[in-house]
């Protein structure tokens, strides 16, 4: 792996390098040249190219991979823009250490590990549980700034350190992740702000919103951004101000990930909004980035927009948690599989010539 500081936001966004493209160029002549009519495993190869460009990896078979995912609390669930109780953070961050929940299944089907970090639940410390928490719960967005900008940016780090620690410890794909009862609210919000578009198009039911309530919860986020008015130009400004510690953190893995030349696998929706704020600070991260699948919830095609990207799968899917994630790295691993693993086309004694 690269070893690069992060002693600074500004030297986290320096480490981030382009892809290497002889390395792509030279992956591509190998693709072809497999036992396989051209282009036959269609976007298979285009990721296998995409991977083999990234500096952190010296190879594309046997990756360990791993979905770090964020849990935190957000202080606009006093107004009423979620249905399920609170602590239901704090209890499922309990499952996930149980490997019970729903990604804690499906990474395992996927050969990932998961790792559950308390970067903000409104709870005591919770045992065996990594904290990297400034806060116990972030601040109401319809009131005032979710954090001060000091703790966006300290988060940040730490969620970056995190995946320079991990990927020092043999991780070489990371997957997003994240758990926050009413995080679609400030998710939203910050898609709004980015991307420029009015909240009523990404404003959606997250965990089972009735439909009555949607306007409300619309309304909300209006509300949050004219209350604190977060500068669209300003991705840590807009984070800080209209976001919450979960979204954060899960911006500082997309960031790590590419300062270690790693890949990211980017879950749904809440992985689209810090996407959005890593591309804005970094635009070259993008190219870590592997977009898992396409959100239920209303808004992702405005974000997926914005970011330029295609995701694999088209599930329906909208638990959140990093479950995507989880499902979209056998694909990863599918395409190192065929990099690494398929014979050669010159010694099958196989001519695929007119």
């Amino acid at each position: 792996m690269r070893t690069i500081p992060m002693q600074t936001i500004q030297e986290l966004l320096a480490a981030i390098q382009p892809l290497d493209k002889n390395k792509q160029a030279q992956a591509a002549q190998h693709i072809d040249g497999l036992v396989k009519p051209l282009n036959s495993l269609g976007r298979l190869e285009t990721l296998a190219i995409q991977l083999a460009g990234m500096p952190g990896l010296t190879r594309l078979d046997e990756l360990q991979k791993e979905i770090v995912v964020m849990c935190a609390d957000h202080g606009v669930y006093e107004e009423g823009v979620a249905i399920s109780p609170q602590q239901v953070t704090h209890l499922q961050a309990l499952n996930m250490l149980k490997g019970t929940s729903g990604v804690c299944v499906l990474a395992k089907n996927s050969g990932a590990t998961v790792l559950p970090v308390d970067i903000g639940i409104d709870c005591e410390p919770i045992e065996t549980m990594l904290s990297l928490k400034v806060g116990r719960g972030s601040g109401n967005i319809a009131r005032g700034p979710a954090m001060s900008r000091f703790d966006a940016e300290e988060l940040l780090l730490r969620s970056a350190r995190l995946v320079q620690q991990r990927a020092a410890e043999g991780i070489a794909v990371f997957g997003t992740g994240e758990l926050g009862i009413a995080n679609t609210t400030p998710a939203s919000a910050i898609i709004s702000v980015l991307s420029g578009c009015d909240p009523h198009e990404v404003v959606g039911i997250g965990a089972n919103l009735p439909a009555d309530r949607i306007q409300h919860k619309e309304a909300i986020v209006r509300q949050a951004i004219a209350v604190n008015q977060p500068d669209p130009a300003d991705a840590i400004d807009v984070l800080a101000k209209v976001g919450g510690y979960d979204l954060v953190g899960m911006t500082g893995v997309i960031l790590g990930a590419g300062a270690c030349g790693m890949p990211v696998v980017l879950d749904g929706f809440l992985s689209y909004a810090a996407a959005m704020a890593a591309c804005q600070l970094a635009p070259e991260v993008k190219n870590y980035c592997i977009p898992s699948h396409f959100s239920a919830e209303k808004g992702s095609q405005r974000a997926l927009e914005y970011l330029g990207l295609t995701p694999y799968l088209y599930l329906d899917l909208r638990l959140g948690e990093g479950s995507g994630a989880a499902l979209a790295m056998s694909i990863v691993s599918a395409a190192g599989a065929m990099y690494c693993q398929m014979g050669v086309l010159a010694e099958s004694g196989i001519s695929l010539k007119a």
